[in-house]
C-alpha cells in the first residue's frame, strides 16, 4: 500500500539558479524503510523536507495518503501523519522536563490531558526512556536527547518517521542507541522510515537506498546490491560500508573473498577458512 508519492518534484531556493530538487518521482510503501544518501549539496535534506510540507514544491506535487502537501486545509493532518527528526537534538527540545517536552506537540493540538499522559508514557516506553520522564533534557547524552525527540514525534502517532541525519552529531555509542531504537520501531510497530544519512552502515538497515546527485535520484537499489560496487560508490562521492571496503581492498590483493560482505560477522566468517 502506497503512503507517499512524489510526482515530478522540483524545488528551487529563492535566488538560486538551479533547483535543489530536480524532477524527482517516487513511491514509498507503508512500512518501508528508505535510506537517502548523497554528497553534501545533492538535495537529500531538501527532498525529505518536501515530504511533510515543511517545504512546498516549486513544481510537481507530494501526496501523503492521497492528501496534497500544498493544500492548506490538510497540511496539519499531513504533519501529524509524517513526523520529522532533525540533525541536532538540542534544537528540537523545548521544555525543561523530558515528559513536558514529549507532550509539547500534543498540547498544541489540543489533545485531552489524560490522553496526553497516556501517549507520553507510551512514547517514552517505546524509545526506552520512561525512566527519564522527570529528567532535565540538558543532563542527557546526545543519544538520549535524540530518543526523546523521537518520542515527541511518536506521541503524535505518525505513520511515517522522517529523519534528517539524526546521528550526525552523535558519538558512536549515541548513533547505535538511536539506530537500535528506530530499527525496533520499524520492525515491531511497522512505522515507515525515510532516513537521510551519510553513514553507509546505517543505510544497510533500509529496504531501498536512493542516491541523490544534483537534485536527482542517480541510483536506486537494495543496499547490498548498491554497496557491493565500491568503485561506483567512489564515482558518486560516497563511502562504502567499512567491511565492504575492506573486502574490496583484500580482493585487490588477491584474496578470494565472496561478494556482498557488509558486516563484521560476515567478514570473520569469510576470512576464517582462508587463514
Amino acid at each position: 500500500m502506497e503512503i507517499i508519492r512524489a510526482e515530478n518534484l522540483r524545488f528551487t531556493y529563492e535566488g538560486a539558479e538551479t533547483p535543489a530538487v530536480d524532477g524527482v518521482s517516487l513511491s514509498i510503501k507503508k512500512g518501508e524503510w528508505i535510506a537517502v544518501v548523497g554528497h553534501n549539496g545533492s538535495g537529500k535534506s531538501t527532498f525529505i523536507k518536501l515530504l511533510n510540507g515543511l517545504f512546498l514544491p516549486s513544481e510537481g506535487k507530494v501526496l501523503v495518503n492521497g492528501l496534497d502537501t500544498a493544500d492548506e486545509k490538510t497540511i496539519w493532518d499531513i504533519r501529524r501523519r509524517v513526523g520529522m527528526v532533525f540533525q541536532n537534538p538540542d534544537n528540537q527540545l523545548v521544555a525543561t522536563i523530558v515528559e513536558e517536552d514529549v507532550a509539547f506537540g500534543l498540547e498544541n493540538l489540543g489533545v485531552e490531558p489524560l490522553e496526553i499522559q497516556r501517549r507520553v508514557r507510551e512514547a517514552l516506553r517505546r524509545v526506552g526512556m520512561e525512566a527519564f520522564a522527570g529528567a532535565a533534557p540538558h543532563n542527557l547524552s546526545g543519544g538520549q536527547k535524540q530518543r526523546v525527540a523521537i518520542a515527541g514525534i511518536l506521541a503524535m502517532e505518525p505513520e511515517v518517521l522522517l529523519m534528517d541525519e539524526p546521528t550526525a552529531m552523535l558519538d558512536p555509542s549515541g548513533r547505535r542507541e538511536v539506530m537500535r531504537t528506530v530499527r525496533e520501531l520499524h520492525e515491531q510497530q511497522g512505522i515507515t522510515v525515510v532516513h537521510v544519512t551519510h553513514f553507509m552502515q546505517e543505510a544497510l538497515l533500509a529496504d531501498r537506498v536512493l542516491v541523490m546527485e544534483q537534485g536527482r535520484i542517480a541510483e536506486e537499489a537494495a543496499p547490498r546490491q548498491l554497496f557491493t560496487d565500491v568503485e561506483r560508490l567512489k564515482k558518486l562521492g560516497l563511502d562504502a560500508p567499512p567491511m565492504a571496503l575492506l573486502a574490496h581492498e583484500l580482493r585487490a590483493q588477491g584474496m578470494e573473498l565472496p561478494q556482498g560482505i557488509m558486516t563484521v560477522e560476515e567478514m570473520v566468517n569469510a576470512l576464517c577458512p582462508l587463514l
